[in-house]
């Protein structure tokens, strides 16, 4: 009998997790100096309502997969370690959305300043990188409110996106 209970109490609390899930969509699409517009496609997935979770970004030749966070005045520095591989830290070397402010953050400034935005991580199988910057439409609600964005590609091009 014990053995019936914590099996349907595992299955109850697997639902649970599962109802807690939340993906989305968006889309957006490339400027490359020199080539057409090309459309991306955005998904994504969070079992934490949005405030974390992992992003695809599919190209018309490529597939970007990685993590995206938002962040919070309780984001720690450690929590954004993975923003920032393939990329200097605090991102500084790519213009940020408050203009005309410097761009010289380190990460915890960057956190200071950012709360309430997402920023995502992206990589291809063979080592290409995409990082994205949102704004959310409702911060509180995470990425399910949906907002918009940018992201830059290591091998040139900007994607606008709205998710």
């Amino acid at each position: 009998m014990k053995c019936r209970q914590l099996m349907a109490a595992s299955a109850l609390a697997l639902m649970v997790l599962a109802g807690c899930t939340t993906t989305g969509m968006g889309r957006g699409e490339m400027t490359t100096k020199g080539k057409p517009v090309e459309p991306v496609r955005f998904t994504w997935k969070s079992t934490d309502g949005g405030m974390s979770g992992t992003m695809v970004a599919t190209l018309l030749d490529a597939t970007y997969t990685g993590r995206f966070f938002q962040i919070t005045r309780q984001t720690r520095h450690e929590t954004l370690a993975p923003m920032w591989n393939g990329w200097s830290e605090g991102w500084n070397d790519w213009p940020y959305w408050s203009q005309p402010y410097p761009a010289l953050y380190d990460a915890t400034q960057f956190i200071t300043h950012y709360t309430g935005k997402v920023v995502a991580n992206l990589a291809t199988s063979n080592g290409q990188r995409m990082r994205c910057r949102f704004h959310l439409g409702h911060p509180a609600n995470g990425m399910t409110d949906g907002g918009q964005g940018e992201c830059q590609l290591s091998g040139g091009g900007i994607i606008s996106a709205v998710f």
